[in-house]
Formats: structure tokens, C-alpha cells, sequence
């Protein structure tokens, strides 16, 4: 971004993208520990993930708090006033990220040491490593002023959506064989949802951050191959 005469109001924007980079590698730190507690069902991990989300809220508020300031004092306007406006947007999403964390760490203890299949915990594992990918991308490549990679990024999202359906398929599967396995793997189920929300969250991210960067909008139509609501539909 372009300097500005008043250097206070340089400080003031880069503030802001100092507690965006924090939030984002919050919300990946908390990715990584809820999946983390989840496939090794550690209760300690998963309490450590719900307190955090108190920090991720705690900075969200900062956040807003000193964009509306810096609007109130500087006024500012064109690229300015994106950056900020687009910050604002960003936080709320990365505060979600860090909820649907949150929420996975949460079933930890319901799904305990069930005897889940490998395969599985495989394909779970799998999925949050292409989910954890995205969002450690996201910040990265707005911070870095990355237009293209944020289109290329927003694009790999069908690749998560397409892991999900497989996973919902292979949960249901198991559920239908035993229906000893129908409570672990509901709560997996729902783990599996947030891990694919928290992709669509990185999207509308990557969304924002080309928006502030550019002062032009990606199409509206994205990439989407959730094909579970298809199928509970079927």
C-alpha cells in the first residue's frame, strides 16, 4: 500500500494487518490441535483449543475496536477504507474459524477411544491437512500482497469439498455395518462438516483479501462439490 504524509496512519494500518497475521495463525494453530486431539483423543489438547478460542475472540475485538478508531480519526478512503472495511470482514471470519475448532475440540470426549477404523482416521487426517493448508495460505498470501495466489487458493477449495463427500460417504458406510459405530461417528460426522466449513470460511477470506488488494470482485460462483446435501436429499 501507498505511504501515507501522516506516518501515524501507516502504523494504525499495519496494526491491523499485524492482528490479522496473529488471528490467522491463531485460527491454524487451533485447526491443527483440535484435529490433533481428535484422531488421538486427548481430552488436555482439545480444553486447551476451547480456551484459546476466549484469545481469538479477545483480538476480533481489538481489531474492530481500533478499525472503527483509525475510521473515525483518518477518515480514509479508496484502497484505504477496503483495507480496512476488508479487515473487519476478514477477523469476523477468522473468528468463525476458530468457533468450528472450537466445536470439534468439543467432541473429543464424545467420541473418546472409540474404536475407529484406520482407513478413516486416515481420511479425517487427510482432509484437515488440505483445510490447515488453506487457512496458513490465506494470511500469508494477503500479507504478501498475493492477488493471483488468493484466486488459485479460493479454487482448491473443490478439492476439500470433493475429501468431504468421501468422508461422509465412508462415516455412513460404517454406520449402516454396525450400528455400534452410529455415535462416534455422528460426532465425526459434524467434526468432518466443520473442517469443510472452515475451507468455505478460508474462501470468503481469500475473497475479501483479492477485493482489498485489487479493487475488483471475484465472480460470485465458486467452486462447490458438496455433494452430501445431494445425497441426504436422494
Amino acid at each position: 500500500m501507498a505511504q501515507h504524509i501522516v506516518t501515524s496512519f501507516d502504523e494504525d494500518l499495519e496494526h491491523l494487518d499485524r492482528l490479522i497475521r496473529d488471528m490467522g495463525d491463531l485460527a491454524a494453530a487451533m485447526t491443527k490441535a483440535a484435529t490433533r486431539a481428535l484422531l488421538h483423543a486427548d481430552n488436555a489438547l482439545a480444553q486447551r483449543v476451547v480456551s484459546n478460542d476466549v484469545v481469538m475472540d479477545a483480538r476480533q475485538t481489538e481489531l474492530d475496536k481500533s478499525a472503527v478508531t483509525l475510521i473515525a480519526k483518518r477518515q480514509p478512503m479508496a484502497q484505504d477504507l477496503r483495507a480496512v472495511v476488508g479487515a473487519i470482514r476478514m477477523a469476523a471470519d477468522l473468528e468463525r474459524i476458530g468457533d468450528l475448532a472450537k466445536n470439534i475440540a468439543k467432541r473429543v470426549g464424545a467420541v473418546g477411544k472409540s474404536a475407529t477404523p484406520h482407513s478413516l482416521t486416515h481420511s479425517i487426517d487427510t482432509m484437515a491437512g488440505m483445510v490447515l493448508d488453506q487457512v496458513q495460505a490465506v494470511v500469508r498470501h494477503y500479507v504478501e500482497r498475493q492477488p493471483n495466489a488468493l484466486v488459485e487458493l479460493r479454487d482448491r477449495d473443490e478439492k476439500i469439498d470433493v475429501h468431504y463427500t468421501a468422508v461422509f460417504r465412508e462415516l455412513l458406510t460404517y454406520m449402516m455395518e454396525d450400528p455400534r459405530n452410529i455415535t462416534a461417528c455422528t460426532h465425526l460426522l459434524f467434526c468432518a462438516k466443520n473442517l469443510e466449513r472452515i475451507g468455505d470460511h478460508v474462501t470468503n477470506i481469500a475473497e475479501n483479501a483479492y477485493y482489498v488488494l485489487t479493487g475488483s470482485q471475484l465472480p460470485v460462483q465458486r467452486p462447490k462439490l458438496d455433494e452430501t446435501q445431494m445425497t441426504v436429499d436422494s
